[in-house]
């Protein structure tokens, strides 16, 4: 009986699908340079988001300050491209560090404290009630530019919001590989959205001995060493199996997959971290 009973809780661990819990994290993408003296600081507050409860940080270190005097140990064409395609979706003229990108939707300058509470504030108003966050509204306005979140309480419009949902991700791991699986959405029309899977090295500290920030040494959160597409996503239940690939990859300790729409450079539906992933 004891036999039996212990397997089955090994088929229910590692056999069956767990799902991330049902509150989505807020998924904060930070694009950074090494290269770029204005990141330092960034980077500081980044490692501080990181801790935060129900938020998801993923560093993507960018490849094009390498012309003026420093490569970055940590960038990849894969990390630029992904910055270039948001700034197609979010119709910005051009790319630029340091920048956050907020739960696939939204861009802030990361050297804008205030800006970046105020972003994270409204992404968890929209992911926790569904309703739209008063962002044109006078008192929205004044939190902007006032003084801090803790002091100036919000409102909220409430406009129903039919992007307000999410769904959950499982990553198991195996001998071969990874199991990726994710739930069917509650909302299954003209859905069009992408899994990502990221390898992940959770910490990397980097002495930095030219260019902009030559002389300082930085610890990095969740740096991004690697993006693969798994496939499209139409809302239904799915799941995906990642083999371990043949040939040499970039050192990482984790694995998250984020499920999103647009394209695949629209709003994060669906996000999780699977630590000590690495295959």
């Amino acid at each position: 009986m004891k036999t039996a009973l212990a397997a089955l809780a090994f088929v229910l661990l590692t056999g069956a699908t767990a799902f991330a819990a049902a509150v989505r994290p807020v998924v904060v993408e930070v694009y950074t340079s090494q290269g770029c003296n204005s990141c330092l600081s960034a980077n500081a507050m980044a490692a501080k988001i990181a801790q935060k409860p129900g938020v998801l940080l993923l560093s993507f270190a960018v490849t094009y300050w390498d012309m003026f005097g420093w490569k970055d140990t940590l960038a990849n064409d894969d990390n630029t491209r992904r910055q270039k395609a948001y700034a197609a979706a979010l119709h910005r003229g051009g790319v630029y560090t340091p920048q956050l990108v907020i739960d696939g939707i939204r861009d802030v300058s990361a050297t804008k404290a205030d800006a970046v509470a105020y972003a994270l504030e409204m992404a968890a108003m929209k992911r926790d009630d569904g309703y739209q966050p008063d962002e044109d509204t006078p008192a929205a306005l004044a939190r902007k530019d006032g003084p801090p979140l803790a002091i100036v309480a919000g409102a909220r419009v409430k406009t129903a919001m039919q992007a307000a949902w999410s769904v959950g991700v499982a990553i198991t791991k195996g001998p071969g590989g990874l199991h990726v699986a994710v739930e069917r959405a509650p909302e299954r029309h003209g859905i069009d959205a992408t899994v990502w899977l990221l390898r992940v090295r959770s910490n990397a500290t980097v002495k930095i001995t030219g260019g902009e920030a030559a002389g300082q040494t930085v610890t990095y959160r969740n740096v991004v060493t690697g993006i693969q597409n798994l496939g499209p996503w139409r809302g239904e239940a799915r799941s995906f199996d990642v083999l371990k690939p043949a040939g040499k990859i970039a050192g990482h300790d984790s694995v998250a997959v984020l499920v999103q729409q647009g394209g695949g450079y629209g709003r994060i539906v669906g996000a999780a971290l699977q630590p000590g992933a690495a295959y």
